[in-house]
Order: structure tokens, then sequence, then C-alpha cells
């Protein structure tokens, strides 16, 4: 996963208008934090490898989540742990067979995570959830790979084919992003099944 530290300028108006919303929002480090691309990200293998923060990673399961018949992506989980042990680091890969932009991601991560969520979120909550995942997520094109990888206690990184793409210091918001694959009332209960390797 190679990367370049220097923003093009279209990333720098990307993360500026993030840092102005997470300051209106008046969102600390304790609160949650995310640290994008160019912006001071960890200079160890794990800034640019996502396999370094799992190591002795397999597959465990994949498949494609589809949509009226049309092909969205193809997951993929890597674990170390067999079976899955979703209290130990992990990662969630997918290979994108469509464009979809950033907006459309956070909306539709969002949209789970409140469909998932035992009560309702607060809207201060949700509105630091998004202005995190807005600051992380990138427009993908048919081909393109986004790397979640589950840090316990920590939070989440995100990485594509060539770089890491932010750090997100937000343990419960790193919980409810991935069970949008992995929880049991995930909307995708085949996919979750095959994530985990319980169906061929």
């Amino acid at each position: 996963m190679l990367s370049s530290s220097i923003c093009t300028n279209p990333e720098r108006r990307r993360l500026l208008r993030a840092a102005t919303l997470l300051a209106s929002l008046g969102v600390g480090m304790a609160a949650g934090s995310c640290t994008a691309a160019g912006a001071g990200l960890a200079t160890d293998a794990a800034g640019t490898d996502w396999r370094a923060l799992v190591p002795q990673a397999q597959a465990l399961g994949g498949g494609d989540l589809t949509w009226f018949g049309l092909r969205i992506y193809r997951a993929t989980l890597w674990s170390a742990s067999r079976p899955f042990d979703s209290t130990q680091p992990f990662a969630l890969q997918l290979h994108y067979y469509r464009s979809i932009s950033r907006e459309r991601l956070v909306d539709t991560s969002m949209d789970e995570i409140r469909r998932l969520n035992r009560a309702p979120l607060p809207a201060a909550t949700r509105s630091r959830w998004e202005a995190l995942l807005s600051s992380a997520f990138v427009d993908v094109s048919e081909g393109d790979e986004l790397i979640g990888v589950y840090l316990p206690g920590r939070g989440m990184r995100l990485y594509n084919r060539q770089r890491l793409l932010a750090e997100l210091d937000d343990q419960v918001l790193a919980r409810a992003f991935f069970d949008i694959w992995l929880n049991p009332e995930s909307r995708d209960q085949k996919l979750r099944q095959r994530l985990m390797g319980t169906q061929p």
C-alpha cells in the first residue's frame, strides 16, 4: 500500500471542509477523531499496508452484495482467528464492481447504522459520525477497493489499494460500522454467513 504525503487540491479542500464541520460540532479527541490522508498518519508499516495490523490474516470467507441482480461489490473478511473472533483485529475488504460517490457511501452506511442501533442515535452523535465517515471515505470506481481494519479498543483504519486513507479513533463508531456486515440482523444474512465461513 504505497502512498504519497502530498494531498491534491481536491483532497485538501475535502479535508478542510471536514475539519470545518468537525470544529463546528465541537468534536474533540475524547469524543472520537479522524486523521485523514496527508494529515500526519502513522509512518510505520501499518501506515501503508493494512496486513501489518492483522498478522497472519487469512480470508475466512466472502461473497457478492447484489441489488436487484446487479453486483455492487465483493466482500472478503480477513482474520487470524478461525472461527471468527470479533474481539480481535480483523479486516473487511470491499472490491467494487461499479462507481459510487463518497456521499452515497456515507449515507448508506449511516442508514444501516441507524437501522441496526437499538435506540435512536442522538443528533450530536449522528452528525459527528457522518462527519468522521465523510472525512474518511473517497469516491470509488469499478475495480477500486476499500479495506476497513477493526482495532479493538481504538477504532478503525480505512485503506485503499495504495495507501492509508484515514484513522477513526472512535471505538463505538467502528463497531457500529462493521456491524453493517457482521451483526446478526445485518441486511444480507447470506453474505454475513459467507463472510464468516459458515456458508459456502
